[in-house]
């Protein structure tokens, strides 16, 4: 059974005094910006990073790749450590960890030192990000409030990827690459005086220690894979070295699983899969971050490739989608108590289906509204309306010692999506493409890209309204957690 919320160790940052609730949220909010803001805002900075460090154009993928493969790979692992030693704790080494690691990208002389400095900056994401989520919903007590909380800390994660586009293109128009990644650092100094002046310490593992097989384990599995995944965009699905990779991943995981059930004090609890909010909400959030990650890169390249946007212009044409997306995931706490979390959920995957069935009839010839604007804002509306139910229901389900881990394996789902996802989309819309990249083959390539995640999204809204637990509260019933 859950514990209660008193089960929480915590350590007051000052004597008689607790931080407000709304100063914890904006500072791990803020934390969160930037490890999503980091996914997409290289992406229109490697054109001119590649032309600076001489980049190949196997190099220049890694610059991507290798921040995603340290992120999910160590996500569960930062997760189960906020757990045991402090969320603070692990929000401030894995924020300045991030920060410093910006500081070595951004003065990378080499193509190797941008890439380590991109890895790095993944591993300190991994331990940071977990942490936020955690540290919100253990700043606000459970009910409408924290579920406006966990919809502003969705919100403000949404726009920084929708961000990135935007952020990246004004930087290096206006200054140059180097400061996509080294804007970080100003803005991480000031979040790192703010949380540990305002945060106060907490952990719910008192006299646990880490499972150390299962964090090998898993970190090795889930960074194997995520390797596998980024392959396949230069590789392709059925390249042996692909296949081997994908499948060790697998191998490891399910040797992690094997572990995990005969361990006296499991990194990863798998009685939390017994919970259906925690299993469907996390399927939930996977699928629908694989369809989000591809529609933001889709979009940049459409923009630019196809309709000659310049990487400023191509940012400011999606400002409308980041708003949206902002805009759903506050509206969903209002509507949550009226229709139910599931029910929320359900409709918000189906308006962004309804959205990437839109966008597939883009043409090479589009305009702004017809092929950007409106497409773009039922995407991300929906994408909005549907994350915040999820994220909701998943959390609400965990007992507060494994607050950091469901935290984790919400992150975890996310990003382990929008990596399958990309790389699924990318491989179609290259294939579709086909040898000669003109702006009619790479419209037909991106179009068939979001045929396919309507698809996802679609079979995504079955599956919630089959799998989620119904009702109207924020907190699932006993017999909806499965207990």
């Amino acid at each position: 059974m859950p514990q209660t919320d008193s089960a929480l160790t915590t350590t007051p940052s000052a004597p008689g005094r607790s931080p407000r609730a709304w100063t914890v949220v904006l500072t791990a909010c803020a934390g969160q910006f930037l490890v999503v803001l980091d996914v997409s805002v290289v992406n229109v900075a490697l054109p001119s990073m590649r032309t600076d460090l001489g980049l190949s154009a196997a190099g220049l993928q890694w610059v991507i790749s290798a921040y995603a493969i340290a992120f999910a790979g160590f996500m569960l692992l930062g997760g189960r450590a906020a757990d045991l030693y402090g969320r603070k704790t692990m929000f401030l080494l894995g924020l300045g960890l991030f920060t410093a690691a910006s500081v070595a990208g951004g003065l990378a002389q080499e193509g190797w030192q941008l890439v380590a400095g991109r890895a790095a900056q993944g591993l300190g994401a991994a331990a940071l990000s977990p942490a936020t989520l955690t540290l919100v919903t253990g700043a606000v007590a459970a009910g409408p409030a924290r579920t406006r909380a966990i919809a502003t800390w969705t919100a403000v994660g949404a726009a920084g990827g929708a961000a990135g586009g935007f952020v990246g293109g004004l930087l290096v128009d206006l200054l140059s690459w180097r400061w996509v990644l080294l804007v970080n650092v100003p803005i991480g100094v000031i979040v790192l005086a703010g949380a540990a002046l305002w945060l106060r310490e907490s952990r719910a593992g008192a006299g646990r220690r880490l499972d150390l097989p299962g964090a090998v384990l898993v970190t090795a599995g889930l960074a194997t894979l995520a390797y596998g995944i980024v392959q396949t965009e230069e590789a392709g699905w059925t390249d042996p070295a692909t296949l081997l990779t994908l499948l060790g991943g697998l191998a490891l995981l399910a040797v992690f699983v094997t572990v995990e059930a005969r361990t006296a004090a499991p990194l990863m609890p798998l009685k939390l899969f017994r919970t259906r909010a925690v299993s469907a909400a996390n399927v939930g959030i996977l699928l629908c971050g694989s369809s989000s990650f591809g529609m933001w890169f889709f979009m940049t390249t459409y923009a630019q490739s196809v309709l000659g946007h310049t990487p400023l212009q191509a940012g400011l044409a999606l400002v409308p989608s980041s708003l949206s997306v902002i805009v759903g995931s506050k509206l969903a706490p209002r509507l949550m108590p009226a229709v139910g979390a599931r029910n929320l959920a359900v409709t918000g995957a189906l308006i962004g289906a309804a959205g990437f069935a839109w966008q597939s009839t883009m043409t090479v010839d589009g305009t702004f509204l017809t092929t950007i604007l409106g497409p773009g804002i039922l995407m991300m509306a929906g994408i909005g309306l549907a994350t915040t139910p999820l994220a909701t229901l998943a959390t609400s389900s965990a007992a507060p010692g494994d607050a950091g881990l469901v935290s984790g394996l919400v992150n975890t789902s996310r990003t382990m999506g929008g990596a399958l996802g990309l790389a699924t989309l990318t491989t179609l819309a290259t294939a579709v493409t086909g040898p000669t990249a003109t702006p009619a083959a790479l419209t037909s390539g991106y179009a068939a890209a979001f045929r396919v995640s309507t698809g996802i999204l679609v079979g995504a809204a079955l599956l919630m309204w089959v799998w989620l637990p119904k009702g109207t509260g924020t907190v699932p019933s006993k017999r909806d957690r499965g207990l």
